[in-house]
């Protein structure tokens, strides 16, 4: 893994940047990713219907986060096309106590190892650039896909917590680098 001085990591195979609002190509993208059908099931409806309201995600979510943090979802492409694959990168919830691994990636390129290529890379960056030494990661129970790919990187599960606004729990993964 390398990272350029304008922050996108690359590994073997992607390359994860950063999202822009003003880029089309990623307004489209986001646009069908928040609406697949697994992103809705395993993630949630964030309410992304055209793409101007995947504009408004991109400068609410990702490019706020980069703001105030450092560090947000980043948009990941394959080197070898730059075709966008996902988004990959850490979040910084209110209600978690640490950091935490989000990641979604269309259905087509599931299974190829690209989540988990990603979030080591995501993970050593975050150790790396934000001294970070715990990293969390939450899933829906039946999200086995997301909870191998965490396994695979070196998340634990640690226990059910409830998810605000959701009456359900959900399963609190955490990395230490320890």
């Amino acid at each position: 893994m390398t990272t350029s001085r304008s922050g996108i990591l690359k590994t073997p195979r992607l390359a994860l940047r950063e999202l822009d609002d003003g880029n089309d190509a990623d307004a489209d993208f986001i646009l069908g990713l928040l609406n697949e059908p697994s992103f809705l099931e395993f993630i949630g409806d964030r309410g992304v219907r055209n793409t101007d309201d995947a504009r408004a995600y991109i400068r609410n979510g990702p490019l706020a986060s980069y703001a105030a943090h450092g560090f947000g979802l980043w948009l990941v492409t394959r080197t070898s096309d730059a075709a966008p694959i996902g988004i990959c990168g850490l979040l910084r919830r209110e209600t978690l106590p640490d950091p935490d691994l989000g990641f979604a990636y269309r259905p087509a390129y599931w299974r190829q190892g690209y989540a988990e290529e990603a979030g080591r890379a995501v993970v050593a960056h975050g150790r790396t650039a934000f001294g970070l030494t715990r990293i969390l990661a939450v899933t829906v129970p039946g999200n086995r896909g997301s909870i191998r790919v965490l396994e695979k990187i070196g998340f634990q599960f640690e226990r059910l917590i409830p998810w605000p606004g959701d009456a359900s729990e959900i399963q609190l993964h955490a990395w230490d680098s320890g």
